[in-house]
């Protein structure tokens, strides 16, 4: 086989060490190679790199396991081109299987050309992406403790929720407030604490708000509603360093924002996981493939059997359905009547994949050429 790098090296990367293994040479016969385990503490890592240039290594490649390769690249991303693969596409032949074995399999690969590099975005799009997904763990976390105050309301019958929409909205959280502080809210409270489009409301809230509330469903809801507040504080802070982050991609966030559905969170969800740079991608096929929104191809003997979709990004894969979701709402869209269109012949849920795979390629095609979202005409 035609060999297309000279000098190369493959990883083998575990919690606890790394496997090396150095191939050298633009022929089978003048092959060098040398194989090393190193630690994974920092220190290795820096000795590592210098075993690397010592050689002359300009390619290397290693299998994305967990985080663990994280760490790894961090270290070497400076001094190598670096390929990140998927362990599903460059398994071994059955066999005797060893971490060296592993290593000199990866590195004869690279050698060969046979290893197609994983999306790994710039670094501060890395870390635009931790705190996008940090803030969605937050919010669940959010969320939960805001079921747990619901649950805790209605075990003792207070109906508060059937007389106002969001319990956590202004009006809501006065009155909550007012509630963990006395253990009970009378009809002065209920009149100072509401807005005035409630007014009508008032008399009704009141007796939404007399139940059975004991001392220890108390200490429960107020045990929650200072988790609450600690959260949310949490997420203002993450959503301050998101903004810091985006200055540097207002070009594209004006561009995303043009699309229907799509706001600042969302926006922000879809720069931090595809980055804005397009060029990683080859065509918008291949990124609605790597994103999960692409149909599946399974064919035998002349019949198609499966469309299901792969895996995927989960991140961007929930965010555009989530963005689907939004725009199937509105009205007088060109995507809204597709999805509609689609969920009459197919159900709710492949219209939604359907839609975020629509989307995603207008995405695609949005920052390659730097335009902004035309709604095309329909009848």
């Amino acid at each position: 086989m035609e060999v297309f790098i000279e000098r190369c090296a493959g990883l083998d990367v575990h919690s606890e060490t790394i496997v090396a293994c150095v191939m050298i040479g633009n022929r089978d016969e003048d092959l060098f190679q040398e194989t090393e385990t190193f630690p994974t503490l920092t220190k290795d890592l820096f000795r590592l790199l210098k075993w690397l240039e010592d050689h002359g290594v300009t390619h290397i490649a290693m299998e994305s396991t967990g985080v663990y390769w994280k760490p790894v690249y961090n270290i070497l991303e400076d001094y190598f081109d670096i390929t990140l693969a998927n362990a599903q596409r460059i398994k071994n032949v059955p066999g005797r299987k060893t971490d060296v074995s592993d290593a000199e399999w990866i590195a004869r690969l690279l050698r060969y050309g046979l290893i197609e590099k994983s999306f790994v975005p710039p670094e501060d799009i890395r870390n635009l992406r931790d705190l996008t997904r940090l803030r969605k763990k937050w919010i669940g976390h959010l969320t939960s403790e805001k079921n747990r105050i619901q649950k805790v309301l209605e075990c003792s019958n207070v109906k508060l929720s059937s007389a106002i929409s969001d319990v956590f909205g202004v009006s809501g959280r006065k009155l909550l407030t007012k509630l963990i502080s006395k253990g009970y809210v009378d009809a002065n409270d209920v009149e100072n604490s509401i807005h005035g489009r409630m007014a009508h409301k008032k008399q009704l809230i009141t007796d939404s708000l007399f139940g059975t509330l004991n001392d220890h469903q108390i200490f429960l809801i107020r045990q929650s509603w200072k988790h609450i507040m600690y959260l949310e504080s949490l997420i203002s802070e993450i959503e301050e360093k998101i903004d810091e982050i985006l200055v540097n991609y207002k070009e594209e966030m004006d561009l995303l924002l043009t699309i229907p559905g799509i706001k600042k969170d969302s926006a922000a969800i879809i720069i931090a996981e595809i980055g804005v740079d397009m060029k990683q991608f080859p065509t918008s096929q291949h990124l609605a493939s790597w994103a999960g929104v692409a149909p599946g191809n399974y064919e035998s003997a002349g019949k198609r059997k499966s469309t299901r979709t792969s895996r995927g990004n989960p991140h961007i894969k929930s965010a555009l359905c989530e963005v689907a979701w939004a725009v199937s709402r509105s009205r007088k869209r060109w995507l809204a009547s597709k999805y509609w269109s689609i969920a009459a012949r197919r159900g709710k849920k492949k219209a939604l994949v359907a839609i975020s795979h629509r989307m995603l390629r207008i995405i695609y095609s949005m920052l390659i050429n730097k335009e902004a979202y035309k709604e095309p005409q329909f009848n």
